[in-house]
């Protein structure tokens, strides 16, 4: 099969993968996971329904592959944020703000969707992911001296996961502000601990009658 022809044919395959996905999102967007079947999703693609067979075998798994892909886009642009020119301070804060934000909104979604897209091993590896892009932002932060040193950063990326997972269930996205300046607090060195003088390390005054 010549080489252009072959390449033809892979667009095609990659635009209709594509309109699967977005028809499908909007569909359950509209109507609800349970509502939506494979002869809708066929229908408003304009494909045949054994094109349709061809490519997914349920619904679920539609919407599965199209979680992928929402996944792998936040993923990109976190990377996008953590290789920016800025200090790593600033990167770091606008890694963390970004992903709070992604946290808070997908708690805005439909629940039952949010169940079905949001299986453990998909999560799992969506975090295992997460955890070595803030790791080595955190090994860049460490190296101006600005992240305390007495946890590794890979526990203080698994730490910034966790903190900012919260922000879906703050009120705004003000709170949600509010919680990356609390979550990059507790990166930050300890404070040293002030040095409070006895009263027998008291140096001896002069005595004013």
């Amino acid at each position: 099969m010549p080489r252009l022809w072959n390449e033809t044919i892979q667009a095609h395959r990659h635009e209709v993968h594509a309109a699967i996905l977005d028809t499908t999102w909007a569909l359950v967007s509209k109507h609800g996971v349970r509502s939506v079947t494979m002869s809708q999703i066929a229908e408003k693609t304009g494909i045949g329904r054994a094109t349709l067979y061809r490519y997914f075998p349920d619904v679920e798994a539609i919407l599965l592959a199209g979680h992928q892909r929402h996944v792998a886009g936040h993923l990109e642009h976190l990377a996008a944020l953590r290789d920016q020119a800025n200090d790593a301070g600033e990167r770091l804060d606008a890694v963390l703000q970004a992903y709070a934000l992604i946290c808070y909104h997908r708690e805005q979604g439909d629940p039952e969707l949010g169940a079905l897209v949001h299986r453990r091993e998909h999560v799992a590896q969506a975090q295992h992911q997460l955890i070595d892009l803030f790791r080595d932002l955190l090994i860049e932060v460490a190296q101006t001296g600005d992240l305390r040193d007495d946890l590794a950063p890979e526990d203080l990326a698994s730490y910034c996961l966790h903190a900012l997972a919260a922000a879906g269930t703050v009120a705004s996205p003000a709170a949600v502000r509010g919680l990356v300046t609390v979550t990059l607090a507790g990166l930050r060195p300890p404070a040293p601990t002030p040095h409070h003088t006895s009263a027998q390390e008291q140096p001896d005054m002069p005595c004013h009658l």
